[in-house]
């Protein structure tokens, strides 16, 4: 039975209470043993977010979940297997270093770190400690996203060809002290949100040679709001674009992706998944039930409990996507100028 510890318990840090009060539920060999978080209203279960569900003492399998305001603290006194971070970007390396140099392994939101020297101190620290380190980047493990990670490793509608990815919507008006408008914590949008196709491209067609992204900052935050880059592959065209300050009324939120292949055109939009083959009509494939949110948690427990290396998100492979952001945020500045990925 592994025994974890939550830090941050805000709108992400809800999302996966949610999911280990599930998974307990289901008879995971899991317990969710500790709550972590700055706020004490968070821990009373009076603060909310996005993901928001009530933590309080009268809540199913988290009743009795001892409760900390200092993370120090909580893995001091705790005897548990791993922690979950649900905190601000900028905490995320020294906060996972911390708990890895402690001896517990550690599962992060996204994205992985504020800079790739920050990703790097948390790869070298899980490589001397050999506690597991793993970044949840939930589109690697959302199955709208692993078809085309299939398709395109077994070659059945040939070649990508072009490739686009979306993803938008209002602005995280929710966060602890507003930190997401302080782009030298959160990176904005093109670290905080865009980062999610970042990594998706990355993980898709490997590192691109080179990037030129434009954007505009100050519309939300001190980062960048809204952006668009193109990445440079050979044979291929790979676009994406992201903007969070889409706050007219009834919006909402929306990821997208259409990746043309030879003999098809796949995309994702707002009815799902359609395939449009060359040949033959267009069909729905079918996917498996679960959001990444739920797949990259019991991803990560089997990996604790069985000692399996954590491949679908290596820690290697997701610093890269940060590799890739930080580019995008030279090109940006330098006013869309084409920026080597080094």
């Amino acid at each position: 039975m592994l025994k974890v510890g939550m830090i941050g318990v805000g709108g992400m840090g809800r999302g996966h209470v949610a999911i280990y009060e599930r998974l307990m539920k289901e008879g995971a060999p899991v317990r969710l043993a500790a709550l972590c978080d700055v706020d004490p209203r968070k821990l009373a279960g009076k603060s909310g977010g996005d993901f928001n569900i009530d933590i309080g003492k009268d809540v199913g399998p988290v009743q009795g979940c001892a409760k900390y305001l200092d993370y120090k603290e909580m893995i001091a006194k705790e005897d548990l297997d791993y922690v979950d971070l649900a905190v601000p970007t900028y905490l995320h390396a020294p906060i996972a270093v911390y708990a890895m140099n402690a001896g517990l392994h550690v599962l992060s939101e996204k994205p992985m770190a504020i800079s790739v020297e920050a990703c790097a101190e948390m790869v070298e620290t899980a490589e001397k400690t050999g506690k597991k380190l793993m970044v949840a980047q939930c589109l690697r493990f959302w199955p709208a996203y692993q078809l085309l990670k299939e398709c395109i490793e077994d070659g059945r509608y040939g070649k990508v060809v072009c490739a686009y990815f979306y993803r938008g919507g209002g602005s995280p008006k929710w966060t602890w002290n507003d930190w997401m408008k302080d782009g030298s914590l959160s990176g904005g949008a093109l670290l905080d949100q865009h980062v999610h196709d970042v990594d998706m491209i990355n993980w898709l067609f490997g590192m691109p040679r080179a990037v030129s992204c434009v954007g505009v900052k100050g519309l939300y935050s001190t980062g960048y709001d809204a952006l668009s880059t193109n990445y440079i592959y050979p044979g291929m065209a790979v676009n994406a674009q992201d903007d969070w300050t889409i706050n007219g009324d009834g919006y909402g939120f929306a990821m997208t992706y259409r990746v043309n292949f030879e003999k098809a055109m796949i995309a994702l939009d707002s009815d799902g998944v359609t395939v449009y083959p060359v040949e033959g009509k267009k069909f729905s494939p079918e996917l498996g039930p679960e959001q990444g949110y739920y797949n990259e948690i019991r991803y990560f427990i089997d990996a604790v409990l069985r000692d399996r290396p954590i491949t679908v998100a290596s820690p290697r492979s997701t610093m890269d996507s940060i590799r890739i952001a930080q580019a995008e945020m030279v090109s940006a500045d330098r006013g869309g100028k084409i920026i080597a990925v080094e």
